[in-house]
């Protein structure tokens, strides 16, 4: 038996580039992380970069969830239970 598909695409352009403007922000992060390491910068200077880059990426995703659950809800009723219950997964392996 073929299972349905419940992955649900981000329509929402607003959130979508404000969620890609903090992916974008994350990846600067990560570089000047990698820069420090190469200039042999403190430790605490780059764990606060390193933790600035992990809130960054877990914003992002939590925003990707948010904005995606409510869509799912509001727009699409048809499988909403079904992917709702796959974007709990979603946001509980960002626990």
């Amino acid at each position: 038996m073929a299972t349905k598909n419940v992955a649900h695409v981000l329509s929402d352009q607003e959130q979508i580039e404000a969620i890609t403007k903090r992916v974008k922000r994350a990846q600067g992060q990560l570089g000047a992380v990698a820069r420090m390491l190469e200039e042999g910068r403190n430790c605490e200077e780059i764990v606060i970069q390193m933790s600035a880059a992990s809130k960054a990426i877990n914003t992002a995703a939590f925003t990707l969830i948010s904005a995606s659950l409510k869509e799912c809800l509001v727009k699409d009723k048809s499988n909403s239970e079904a992917v709702t219950a796959q974007l709990q997964k979603l946001f509980l392996s960002l626990a």
